[in-house]
């Protein structure tokens, strides 16, 4: 690890732990001596940081002189707060660890009265329904859609009946009971939803099918909503 992105990774962690943190806990959180450490927030210290603290008193990053203040309305904050927290309780572990990580760094970055309101919010997320559970690489499938690159999986439908699939990704949404692959389908020459949690054994090709992702997910979703708005007018004429 360089000494710069050492640097870094210390800031990281003085955003991320509750304050007033060790000396000791830096150093385990790092792997790193002791020694490094005391050095190192002097020379954070020297870069502008404001930590207060001393060795035998833990260490409290008061302002980071690297992070000017953002913005933002108290209701924005607290938009921010539900959506992030939201998706930390309904995305795949890696986009989970990044919203996290993304509202540590607001946190950061806001005046000391908002961060205080950021870190005791009146808003939450929850989700207590189990969901099924996903065996694929949610993060791989992630960046194959935005490389748009074509996937591979063995696929199992409602009834259990097995298949292999080689798709398009075009896009990944996530319900209360699920998350399902907008996708266009090699075997089936159309549109197709498939839920993650009925995937296995995915594999990026990298067949390439740049630069057409975004019309064709704007035609997938425009199907959706006119088979929606048909179920919808069956649904009235029922009735």
């Amino acid at each position: 690890m360089t000494r710069t992105h050492r640097l870094f990774q210390l800031m990281q962690t003085l955003r991320r732990m509750t304050p007033p943190i060790t000396a000791q806990s830096l150093a385990y959180e790092m792997d790193v001596s002791l020694r490094t450490i005391y050095r190192d927030i002097d020379e954070l210290r020297g870069l502008g940081a404001v930590i207060d603290g001393e060795a035998g008193f833990g260490f409290t990053l008061i302002e980071d002189a690297t992070l000017p203040p953002l913005g933002f309305e108290d209701d924005e904050l607290e938009a921010l707060v539900l959506g992030l927290r939201d998706v930390a309780a309904i995305a795949d572990p890696a986009l989970a660890d990044a919203a996290t990580s993304a509202l540590v760094k607001i946190q950061a970055r806001v005046p000391p009265k908002q961060a205080h309101r950021l870190q005791h919010a009146v808003l939450d997320a929850r989700r207590f329904r189990c969901r099924d559970p996903i065996r694929i690489d949610v993060a791989a499938l992630r960046q194959a859609t935005w490389d748009e690159v074509s996937v591979r999986f063995a696929y199992r439908d409602a009834n259990g009946t097995p298949t292999k699939r080689a798709v398009k990704p075009l896009g990944i949404v996530y319900f209360d009971e699920t998350n399902i692959l907008l996708a266009w389908c090699h075997l089936r020459q159309d549109f197709r939803t498939f839920r993650l949690d009925r995937m296995d054994d995915l594999a990026v090709t990298g067949d390439s099918f740049r630069p057409h992702r975004v019309s064709l997910l704007r035609d997938h979703l425009a199907r959706l909503r006119s088979d929606n708005e048909e179920r919808a007018r069956v649904r009235t004429a029922a009735d």
